[in-house]
């Protein structure tokens, strides 16, 4: 059921790249809006993250599309994970605006985390034929 205060997003508004991670990882419709927010916010950092990788890493994929896709799913699942860790953690000793401070630092971290991870991961699918394919096996229509 989704959420009163989100917005719906329709999975035909997604681009095609972002259609093909969504339907391998099997999220569920619930997700969507959280999705489309996390693709639309990481949009400059993921491009600069893209840029710095070396050709070799990047002709893994077929485009910068499908590497922000691929974030965008990562980094949607990871912080869903760290908000759930972070309601079981005490922070009443903390003011409002110093639990938001927080929250949003650890958040931030987990996100970036994300982009570095997925980066690192194509850099060693270069030499690994396996991690190679299962990066381009999302992708297969």
């Amino acid at each position: 059921m989704p959420d009163a205060n989100q917005p719906t997003v329709s999975f035909d508004s997604f681009s095609p790249e972002l259609q093909c991670v969504i339907r391998y990882e099997q999220a569920p419709e619930a997700m969507y809006a959280m999705i489309a927010s996390v693709h639309d916010a990481s949009s400059a950092s993921v491009k600069e993250a893209w840029e710095k990788l070396p050709a070799s890493a990047q002709n893994i994929l077929d485009n910068y599309d499908q590497f922000h896709a691929l974030v965008a799913i990562s980094q949607s699942y990871a912080g869903i994970d760290a908000l759930s860790e972070l309601e079981k953690v005490d922070l009443s000793d903390m003011s409002d605006e110093e639990r938001d401070n927080y929250k949003a630092q650890i958040l931030d971290n987990v996100l970036s985390s994300c982009v570095k991870d997925l980066s690192k991961q194509l850099k060693q699918a270069r030499l690994k034929p396996g991690l190679k394919r299962e990066f381009q096996a999302i992708f297969q229509k």
